[in-house]
């Protein structure tokens, strides 16, 4: 008997106006909605970045200081031994691999861009440790260029959930995202799905019964 490869689970599509039904109910419910990294300047947040991969924000929030009170600048992080961020940001867990994207990233900073972080998509994506969905994130937060959407696990998730795209990779559910909202969306859309979906709409126990868009939500098609 043959293995039959296990197919991912489509959704049906929403149309634009009920897509953007769900989005205008969801930003008034969180409309305090911002990113959850702290920082104070932008080569704090590329290093914020690039620690929470596979981390929480509360956690790198705690890390993230720690670093930069040793290394208050770039130029000081670049010149930082490997070692010693490794030790620092020993919690945040793959620590090793985040220490020395951090410390390449500050090396091709101050090498390659004059020590500012560049605020380009091309440029951002050129530092290590971080992708467009970080690049999305610095240069909204950072320079206030709306370009695309960032999508991460939860927006992932929830984009397929409710009907906003069947995309598989985070690349074509931005598209998705792109083609489905107004531009003026954009900027938030992240924050407000991310906040959804640590809050009510969880992976494994979502809360249905206080769930501010149950009624427009696909399980109930």
């Amino acid at each position: 008997m043959e293995n039959k490869k296990k197919q991912k689970k489509t959704y049906k599509k929403v149309t634009k106006n009920k897509a953007k039904e769900i989005a205008d109910i969801l930003f008034d419910y969180y409309s305090d909605a911002k990113c959850g990294l702290d920082f104070n300047n932008n080569i704090e947040l590329v290093v914020a970045l690039i620690l929470a991969a596979q981390c929480t924000d509360a956690r790198v929030n705690i890390i993230r200081p720690k670093l930069f009170e040793k290394y208050d600048d770039v130029y000081k992080l670049s010149k930082a031994k490997l070692e010693d961020i490794e030790e620092i940001i020993k919690p945040c867990g793959f620590y090793k691999n985040k220490a020395l994207n951090i410390l390449k990233t500050s090396q091709k900073i101050v090498n390659d861009f004059d020590g500012k972080v560049p605020d380009n998509m091309d440029d951002l994506c050129s530092l290590y440790g971080i992708g467009r969905k970080s690049a999305n994130i610095i240069l909204q937060e950072c320079f206030s260029k709306t370009v695309g959407i960032a999508v991460d696990t939860h927006v992932t998730r929830i984009s397929r959930k409710i009907g906003l795209s069947n995309s598989n990779t985070p690349l074509k559910i931005e598209q998705d995202l792109l083609k489905t909202f107004d531009k003026k969306y954009w900027t938030k859309l992240n924050h407000v799905l991310v906040v959804h979906g640590r809050n009510i709409c969880i992976a494994r126990r979502p809360k249905c019964d206080i769930c501010p868009i149950n009624k427009l939500c696909n399980k109930n098609d």
